[in-house]
């Protein structure tokens, strides 16, 4: 299959459903909680019951002009809402209220860079629409017994975000996505919960001989909840697509599900086109009018995001691109390392403690940095301890783990536990003439030229102190008593 993807050449294109961090549905005041009994949060507006009216939320318009403005996009003065017909168990109303030919926003890209080289991702568009309810399956395909709904989900509010078919691969469609969600949780317009429900993605799937211009007859695949089976799934599919084409076969224009437990996408029912879905205006709403002062007030609102506070962090700190990709990866993080860099005075010591045991520390106990015992003016007390000399670098991290276990502070267990470090120099003389008297063998290989023993008698030294002394004072007490 190698030499086959050096003939062939998959596109790609991705429309991401993100559910809006709003407190009540897009057109009703239902809650749009997470994890409510089914069926609970539901009114005649969501249900779709005759003579029930939308009121558009004013939040989730804020909401999608500010996604579309870090995402590049051009928001609308003026934008629609239409009826997009069709038949779904879960869709009460029978059609779902959603933009069509009048976009919120539209012309916007992200930049990936998959492999080290650059590229930019078009944005077609993202529109404002109101979400399903939910099916229910007991079982899979032939061996469904039952399906329910539940329809607390009808009626929330979502953006949906469409791309060009730039993506050449499953790897940068991974990269596309992995940065748009990183976007839209600093801009905490979602919390791109896969698992939840409120990121979905749908792809878009051709392959077309390298080099040719027209796109090949493209295949869309649904049900990827998370990105590894986003990857899975493409991958799967360019492969399938290339042996049918390989075979003498003809590409149909489907939707497929990714069937998770047989690793491989199955055909669910034939591609709707846009006239499939009879669009007309929404009736009961008014068009929808974003003015130049309303969106300039949202693009204020809008927070460093992640690629700048990358390059940022790069020149100001000079880290290198994979850790400030690293510190960048939440702002929750970088919040939490920038505060600590401050706190401590050394920006470099508390990039190597949060990339190292603050998010160690915190994987292992499955906890995320906002939950972390150890706070970020906590952790630059500790840095500033050991960096005065006050304590080791072995005993800061002993502390550490004392601070994450207990939410102590870093100079109340030092003091409570005498974990001092020791500089005074006749205590230290004292324990030194120890070691050497107890090491002759060591103290003989030393005056013969192997002086790299001298880390056995520092560790010595550092043993019978509890880690407690200075090492830099430790040397040079060792190396003026040997010579």
């Amino acid at each position: 299959m190698t030499a086959l993807l050096e003939k062939y050449e998959p596109v790609i294109g991705l429309e991401v459903h993100v559910q809006l961090l709003t407190q009540s549905k897009a057109f009703c005041g239902c809650s749009t909680r997470f994890g409510a009994p089914p069926n609970s949060q539901t009114c005649p507006v969501c249900l779709g019951l005759p003579g029930a009216l939308p009121v558009l939320n004013r939040r989730a318009v804020e909401l999608g002009v500010k996604a579309s403005l870090a995402l590049n996009c051009e928001v609308r003065g003026v934008s629609g809402f239409a009826r997009k017909n069709y038949f779904y168990p879960d869709l009460p109303k029978g059609y779902q209220i959603s933009q069509y030919d009048q976009p919120l926003a539209e012309h916007g890209w992200i930049d990936i860079r998959e492999g080290g080289a650059p590229k930019r991702i078009g944005i077609t568009r993202l529109h404002l629409e109101d979400d399903a309810g939910k099916s229910v399956h007991d079982g899979f395909g032939d061996s469904a017994k039952r399906s329910y709904v539940d329809l607390n989900r009808s009626g929330t509010p979502l953006a949906e975000i469409v791309t060009e078919p730039d993506m050449r691969g499953s790897n940068e469609a991974h990269e596309f996505l992995t940065r748009l969600k990183e976007i839209l949780l600093y801009l905490e317009v979602s919390d791109c919960n896969m698992e939840e429900g409120s990121l979905r993605c749908d792809a878009n799937v051709s392959v077309r001989l390298r080099g040719a211009e027209k796109l090949g007859t493209k295949a869309e695949v649904k049900n990827l909840n998370s990105f590894r089976f986003l990857k899975q799934a493409l991958d799967y599919e360019i492969d399938r697509q290339i042996a049918v084409l390989e075979s003498g076969g003809t590409i149909h224009q489907e939707t497929r599900l990714w069937n998770t437990a047989e690793q491989r996408t199955i055909g669910m029912r034939s591609k709707e086109q846009a006239h499939d879905y009879r669009y007309f205006p929404e009736p009961d709403l008014a068009p929808l009018v974003v003015g130049d002062a309303w969106r300039e007030e949202i693009r204020a609102t809008i927070p460093e995001l992640p690629e700048a506070r990358r390059a940022r962090f790069i020149a100001s700190y000079g880290m290198t691109e994979y850790n400030a990709g690293v510190l960048t990866s939440s702002k929750a993080i970088a919040h939490y390392f920038e505060e600590a860099a401050k706190s401590s005075g050394d920006a470099r010591a508390a990039a190597n403690w949060v990339m190292g045991d603050v998010l160690g520390q915190l994987n292992t106990a499955g906890k995320t940095i906002e939950a972390s015992p150890v706070s970020a003016p906590a952790l630059g007390e500790l840095l500033k301890l050991q960096s005065s000399g006050a304590i080791s670098g072995k005993i800061a991290k002993h502390v550490f783990l004392k601070m994450f276990e207990t939410g102590r502070g870093a100079r109340e267990i030092v003091d409570s536990e005498s974990l001092a470090q020791i500089s005074d120099t006749a205590a230290l003389e004292k324990i030194v003439a120890e070691v050497i008297a107890a090491s002759p063998k060591q103290v003989e290989q030393y005056k013969g030229g192997k002086t790299t023993v001298i880390g056995f008698l520092v560790g010595q030294v550092m043993k019978a102190t509890r880690g407690q002394a200075n090492p830099a004072a430790v040397n040079e007490l060792l190396r003026k008593a040997l010579e």
